[in-house]
């Protein structure tokens, strides 16, 4: 009888999984123990030097902190996964924390971002400041007045909304504001250069397609990394440092790359709720 017992035990996961075929697949990008799968890339510091620990793991939680800085400087950082991405749904539960940095600019007071269909990290120079990209910018309210989160930056990059292209550096979402330590799930679905939507409690608070190079508000780029008015289709994704602590608890994605072809063999039949109908094109 115990024999039997163990079997079941041991063949369970699988019979759940042959019961559920279609089961969303999130790829846990940050496994709530070390940086395991992600690259550093701190500016005036070369690619994989992690400054100070800027980034870390503590209890459980990715943290970007600042101990080890005198002044900020502008040293803008970025943590990049190691595997670039193009169609696929991501979500990030994050909150502010503490004080920001000595010196850190006004306008990065409890501010950070998730960047995608960014450069790689190999690709920037020692003193860029941003890799161009597509940033999700996650804001934390100041106590006093609205102040949306998951909106849209462009360093070294423009969209399109609305059939326009749109050249402004930044976009607010239609988002509530979260203020205080509150913990915020923003989910970002990206499918290739024909849609980005940022997504939060279910509601779409800003939707966007097209994303291209161009632009400014990155320094001291490569110029042969900046090909303005190619379109963007896949990229890196990266976390921010930009000299306020915040602290991310979850970081993970549903790959939707098969979504195109209903005859590839990775298909599931879930991509079609979690992408819209223009992904099967």
């Amino acid at each position: 009888m115990r024999v039997v017992v163990l079997c079941l035990l041991l063949l369970s996961p699988v019979l759940a999984a042959a019961a559920d075929p279609d089961k969303e697949e999130w790829i846990q990008l940050f496994n709530g123990r070390d940086l395991d799968g992600w690259i550093p890339k701190i500016r005036n510091y070369p690619v994989g030097e992690n400054f100070g620990d800027t980034f870390r793991v503590r209890d459980g939680l990715l943290e970007v902190h600042y101990g080890a800085y005198d002044s900020f400087d502008e040293r803008f950082g970025h943590l990049f996964y190691e595997q670039p991405f193009g169609y696929y749904r991501m979500a990030v539960e994050y909150r502010f924390i503490g004080e920001q940095a000595t010196d850190g600019p006004g306008w990065a007071r409890r501010n950070s971002g998730v960047m995608v269909h960014g450069q790689p990290p190999e690709t920037m120079t020692v003193e860029q400041n941003f890799p161009i990209s597509i940033e999700v910018q996650l804001l934390g309210g100041l106590g006093a007045g609205a102040r949306a989160t998951a909106n849209l930056c462009t360093p070294g990059t423009h969209v399109v909304m609305d059939g326009k292209l749109v050249t402004r550096h930044c976009t607010p979402s239609a988002s509530k504001t979260y203020d205080g330590e509150q913990w915020v799930r923003v989910e970002i679905l990206v499918l290739g250069d024909s849609l980005i939507r940022h997504i939060i409690d279910g509601e779409t608070v800003l939707e966007y397609n097209l994303p291209q190079v161009g632009g400014a508000v990155v320094d001291g780029f490569d110029p042969a990394a900046k090909p303005d008015g190619a379109l963007l289709s896949g990229g890196s994704i990266s976390l921010q440092s930009e000299s306020h602590p915040v602290q991310f608890r979850k970081v993970e994605l549903l790959d939707l790359e098969g979504c195109l072809d209903p005859e590839a063999s990775n298909y599931k039949s879930y991509f079609v709720k979690s992408a819209p109908e223009r992904c099967r094109y």
